[in-house]
């Protein structure tokens, strides 16, 4: 019966949100706030529905209610715990009502936190939410319902896929969600605006802690899901460029020129026009990765398998709300004021190109994602855009921005001195490049080309933190006036700085893995050694083993250096009981920022194994300057300007813009 009442729930929200996404706009057309009040309750009433569905159907998982037919697909008796919890949303319907359940959270959000709002612009803003949750509960109630049941009901499961069993998709789905969902708010914000006509400062204001909040999540997301492909794949690498993979790194990019674009309209009321098409595109691009995973034109270990009628319905869903916002972003653009003015060196200049060359990367990965979908369509030829071509022309539109970025905070609003900034950072770039220089000797050599990469990522490390040094005034006044200068910088200079210098740390170990990385594939038999980063690695034999649900053989390996034992580890090959399913599980060793990475590839006749060693120097710079990056959003969200927002006042109004242009 419970599941009935949480089928039944789910259906209260679609009615819930059909009134919220009609009731508060007539509202505040007529300017009667009863009706625009209603968007709050509405929404707050919604997430209370949705959650109470979501939480029902994670009841079923966790008691193993084979009646379901979601559990039944995707669980077993046998199954831990966490991964019956994670096998909630390790499936094509579970993850959309966790991809629902987020969105009416932030609905939720916005209702509570934006009682400073102007009471039309919230009841719009609430309004364009319920709109894309009509949307997404009509298409979980129509195509990809959780709650149907079975008769009769199957004594076991099927069990979930075998590589989804794993704490990273426990952890992943969640942060990719809040990052992807999140960007909703900016796109009901940027549409509620082009309604009502309020575009200025303030409006920015409002949107720049939601974009804020999305980047930084949609960055623990992906750097998550980098890490899990990583270490459970067993393929050795960390981004492969999977259409999925893209999927995520598109919104990320669009979101991340959006926050720059957002504090240049506020700071300064210029980048309006821009700034509201960047909120419309940057969730447009959540929803193309929606439709990417779910629509079945994919074929990828991150995609969900799906009928046709799901991928229609979804296109549907992208045609109107893409379509739609497009077009009234189109009607309402002409009216809309170009805002301040700016030399070309100033900060504004220096954010302006920080966003040109974002976007043109993000529409390069763009093109290189949909050209093979679309020339199979249209002529049915099939071809591959693989790493090679993303490296290649990704590579060199980032390399130009890690020059960048660190002039950008040193630079006055409006109008910069160039001279005065190289000043300040000539000697951070030979330092950038002295260290570079050691480090790619250290190494023993590699191409010298990464001596370059090397010193951009530096520069960005060492920019971030002159930009605190100057700031501060250190060595121009006495340690301690330097010292209260510091820290009475707001908490958003400091997110930025760490911002800045975590991308200087991850590009720092994407160059050095790329350069200096060393790889093995070998026939090992027991006894025998191999070398790898200065380490021996010896393979000392099988052993069997079983778990909850699967059986394995085990591969143990010893590992020295200079003769004496440092470590040891195991690497498996599993069979999962239920489903038959073959995984790898790598055997990983931590020494510093570094990994050796032990992989286990088929017997060979004569009693030895097929083995896959890495050594992977400084990968874990990679994913720790991601959660260096997001810990700078957390801190900038910390800062009080940002929590207490724009203050209560009417935006200004498009020109009278109701009416006909002249």
């Amino acid at each position: 019966m419970i599941i009935e009442i949480g089928h039944y729930a789910l259906i209260l929200a679609l009615a819930t949100a059909l009134v919220v996404s009609v009731v508060p706009v007539i509202g505040a057309r007529r300017l009667d706030r009863a009706m625009m009040d209603l968007a709050s309750v509405g929404s707050l009433a919604m997430f209370a529905l949705v959650a109470f569905s979501f939480g029902v159907l994670t009841y079923a998982h966790v008691v193993s209610d084979f009646s379901v037919a979601n559990v039944w697909e995707n669980s077993h008796s046998l199954v831990p715990l966490l991964f019956k919890l994670s096998g909630v949303w390790g499936n094509h319907e579970g993850s959309m009502m966790l991809w629902l359940l987020i969105l009416v959270l932030f609905s939720a959000l916005v209702a509570l936190f934006g009682r400073n709002l102007p009471d039309t612009l919230r009841a719009n803003v609430l309004a364009v939410q319920a709109w894309i949750s009509v949307a997404f509960i009509l298409f979980i109630l129509l195509t990809s319902n959780p709650f149907m049941r079975l008769d009769p009901a199957p004594a076991e499961g099927k069990d979930l896929n075998p590589v989804l069993q794993d704490v990273g998709l426990a952890i992943h789905p969640p942060l990719l969600y809040l990052g992807y969902v999140g960007f909703s708010v900016c796109f009901s914000f940027a549409v509620a605006a082009l309604l009502e006509g309020r575009i200025d400062a303030a409006w920015a204001r409002w949107v720049r802690p939601w974009t804020l909040a999305a980047w930084t999540f949609l960055t623990l997301g992906i750097a998550m899901g980098s890490y899990w492909a990583y270490y459970e794949l067993g393929w050795g690498g960390w981004w492969f460029w999977d259409p999925v993979e893209n999927a995520s790194f598109m919104p990320w990019l669009a979101g991340t020129a959006l926050l720059h674009s957002a504090l240049v309209m506020e700071k300064r009321e210029a980048l309006k026009i821009w700034t509201v098409l960047l909120a419309i595109l940057t969730f447009s691009l959540s929803l193309m990765g929606t439709f990417l995973v779910r629509s079945g034109v994919l074929t990828s270990v991150h995609a969900f398998a799906s009928d046709p009628t799901r991928g229609v319905f979804v296109l549907f869903i992208l045609l109107i709300f893409i379509g739609g916002s497009l077009s009234l972003f189109a009607f309402r653009a002409p009216q809309l004021s170009a805002g301040g003015l700016f030399a070309p060196i100033s900060r504004e200049g220096a954010l302006v190109l920080n966003n040109l060359i974002l976007t043109v990367a993000c529409g390069t990965v763009l093109t290189g994602t949909l050209y093979p979908l679309l020339l199979e369509t249209l002529t049915g030829d099939k071809i591959s855009v693989g790493p090679p071509f993303f490296n290649m022309t990704f590579g060199l539109l980032m390399a130009p921005l890690l020059v960048i970025v660190p002039f950008g905070p040193l630079l006055a609003w409006k109008r910069g001195d160039l001279l005065a900034v190289l000043q300040r950072l000539y000697l951070v770039a030979i330092l950038a490049f002295v260290v570079a220089v050691v480090f790619f000797y250290v190494q023993h050599g590699g191409p010298v080309l990464a001596v370059l990469g090397l010193a951009g990522a530096l520069f960005l490390i060492f920019g971030a933190i002159a930009d605190l040094w100057y700031r501060a005034g250190v060595g121009k006044v006495a340690a301690s006036v330097a010292w209260r200068r510091l820290a009475g910088l707001p908490r958003s200079a400091f997110g930025t700085a760490l911002a800045h210098a975590g991308l200087g740390v991850a590009v720092l170990g994407i160059v050095a893995v790329t350069t200096f990385e060393t790889e093995h594939v070998i026939e090992m038999k027991s006894g025998q050694s191999v070398e790898a980063g200065g380490y021996a690695v010896r393979f000392d034999g099988m052993k069997p083993a079983t778990g909850p649900n699967y059986s394995e053989e085990r591969g143990h390996f010893t590992i020295s250096r200079g003769g004496v034992e440092v470590a040891d580890v195991w690497s498996s090959k599993r069979i999962y009981t239920a489903r038959q399913m073959p995984t790898t599980e790598a055997g990983i060793v931590t020494f510093g920022l570094s990994q050796l990475y032990v992989s286990l590839g088929d017997p060979t006749n004569d009693g030895g194994m097929v083995v896959r060693i890495w050594w992977k120097p400084f990968i874990l710079c990679i994913w720790g300057g991601a959660v260096i990056m997001a810990i700078g959003g957390f801190v900038s969200l910390s800062d009080r300007r940002l929590r207490v927002g724009a203050p209560n006042r009417r935006a200004k109004p498009l020109r009278p813009a109701m009416e006909p242009a002249e």
